[in-house]
């Protein structure tokens, strides 16, 4: 909207107003934006979600320490979902395809998010959508995803081939063009292909989810993998950089820079009050947002792969649950004290800050040899 304004409307009768075409100047007010509506709002939500009895029920088999928590505000969600929408939509150019999708995927899946916190708090426990039902809502979200990056596809917007860490000539295909030889071979490729980035959609914005159990955890990383993402968003939508980084280019992908500056100045905002001990949660309408949002942008800018190192502690806690419940089911014991990853820590006595400040610098870490990759290929 001010981009629309400023720019396209002022600049050609006033040119300093040029300032605003430029990405990173844009992208900066566009993450303050989303910080600082996110601390000023975060007052009024946190006593909206108390005078509504919206509170968080503690599962009884989770750590004993948790139940002091019980009765602290959920769904804070929505507060960081409304300040990255609103700063989007204001410093984003919308004529831009791609942060409408990216838009799409973080409110689909914090709508589904919604859905989960709204039963739970309905039926006063914590036990909201089935397993089932959650995952076949996400995955409609996904391919509906897919299937919009197909017709871009089809228009020459998108590409197929993905970035591959440390390779600079090899880019697997998720359509397989190599093997479409045969109309034989179409509905073998596209079921691949929906099938990929309904794993990538589904799978990240469920282990976010996942390491949403201590205070400020999951906005921690989400502060650290949406900066990183931001670096990416912006290298691969440059011409220059991404001819010298050897990437994928996808034109217009710079707009989603804005995108993930405003995930990252949203998420510092919600911090503030999600910080030990919490205010207030995010629920699932934020964790699945953020999530869905993180996913869609990578896939858009075809780093799938890189972004289970820049979300790695998200991947390793969501792993920690498989391994749990697998081990379990096949042999009837556990490998873990308590899964996701976070809790076997507090089981060992570790301290709930010890744990979500060494959880961050991992977080750091992996992001940090994510992007060192786009140099070493």
């Amino acid at each position: 909207m001010l981009y629309w304004l400023l720019y396209e409307q002022l600049y050609p009768h006033f040119t300093p107003a040029r300032v605003f075409s430029y990405i990173t100047f844009r992208t900066a007010f566009a993450s303050l934006t989303a910080l600082f509506l996110c601390v000023a709002l975060g007052p009024w939500m946190i006593a909206r979600l108390k005078q509504f009895e919206i509170s968080q029920y503690i599962r009884e088999e989770g750590p004993k320490s948790h139940q002091k928590k019980a009765g602290t505000p959920t769904m804070g969600g929505l507060l960081i979902v409304i300040s990255i929408v609103v700063p989007t939509l204001l410093w984003a150019n919308l004529s831009n395809t791609y942060v409408w999708l990216a838009l799409f995927g973080l409110v689909s899946n914090g709508a589904i998010g919604f859905y989960d916190d709204y039963t739970k708090v309905r039926g006063k426990r914590n036990l909201g959508l089935t397993a089932r039902k959650k995952l076949l809502l996400q995955t409609l979200t996904a391919l509906a995803i897919g299937f919009c990056l197909l017709l871009l596809h089809a228009r020459g917007a998108y590409s197929t081939a993905m970035n591959v860490p440390f390779l600079k000539t090899w880019r697997p295909d998720m359509l397989l063009d190599s093997f479409l030889r045969s109309p034989l071979t179409y509905p073998l490729a596209f079921m691949f292909f929906y099938l990929f980035i309904a794993v990538v959609l589904v799978g990240i914005s469920n282990a976010v989810n996942l390491t949403d159990g201590l205070d400020g955890l999951a906005i921690g990383l989400m502060i650290i993998a949406a900066g990183a993402m931001t670096i990416l968003t912006y290298v691969s939508g440059h011409r220059t950089f991404s001819m010298y980084l050897e990437l994928s280019r996808l034109p217009g992908a710079a707009e989603l820079t804005i995108f993930c500056g405003c995930m990252t100045g949203a998420s510092i905002g919600f911090l503030w009050y999600n910080a030990h001990p919490a205010q207030v949660f995010m629920g699932d309408v934020g964790s699945l947002a953020l999530g869905g949002g993180l996913a869609t942008v990578a896939v858009l800018i075809k780093q799938e792969i890189l972004l289970a190192f820049i979300g790695g502690v998200y991947v390793i806690e969501a792993l920690s649950v498989m391994i749990q419940v697998g081990s379990f089911k096949l042999r009837g014991k556990r490998v873990f004290k308590m899964a996701p990853l976070h809790h076997h820590f507090e089981a060992l006595g570790w301290q709930e800050a010890k744990i979500i400040t060494r959880f961050w610098i991992a977080g750091l870490v992996l992001a940090l040899f994510a992007l060192t990759t786009l140099k070493l290929r």
